[in-house]
């Protein structure tokens, strides 16, 4: 069993609030728009980080990580982009190898909108958890948290914190 911290759109921010979470976790996922590389510095020395470069996200960023991170978690087949739309409409640059190879769970973030819903004409998890920096169009700032134990999704829950103003 694997305790996953979801986060993207951190747009360089990154307090204790966020970090207290990154601690409970066996592993930090970043969607992209990280903003700063002090974000992924901090969560890398307490925690395993798996992430992608964002749209805003610069040369140093696009170096230390890929557009794409397909990888396996307990039996489950990962896929994570920044910009991946909405099922069924998901982006032009990832629709096809989407169709054609479809992970069991497809992350994004991009839209700061946490949503986590099925595609089940492609038989997979879509999940976007939202945006937890301060920049955006956001009114609150969210994560996401889940366990995956034998191919199986356990306890999953949106962590809210104030607003982001």
């Amino acid at each position: 069993m694997r305790k996953i911290l979801l986060l993207s759109d951190t747009h360089g921010h990154i307090d204790e609030g966020i970090l207290k979470y990154v601690k409970q976790a066996d592993e930090v996922w970043h969607a992209g728009d990280i903003g700063d590389l002090n974000v992924t510095d901090q969560i890398k020395a307490l925690k395993p980080l798996k992430a992608v470069f964002g749209n805003i996200d610069d040369a140093k960023a696009r170096t230390e990580f890929p557009l794409h991170n397909r990888f396996q978690c307990e039996g489950m087949d990962i896929w994570i982009t920044h910009i991946g739309g909405y099922p069924p409409n998901y982006n032009s640059k990832v629709r096809n190898e989407l169709t054609a190879n479809p992970p069991d769970i497809f992350i994004c973030g991009h839209s700061h909108i946490l949503k986590v819903m099925p595609d089940k004409k492609l038989n997979l998890l879509h999940m976007n958890p939202g945006a937890v920096g301060k920049h955006g169009f956001h009114k609150i700032r969210t994560m996401l948290r889940f366990k995956i134990n034998k191919a199986t999704i356990e306890d999953l829950e949106v962590i809210e914190f104030d607003k982001r103003y």
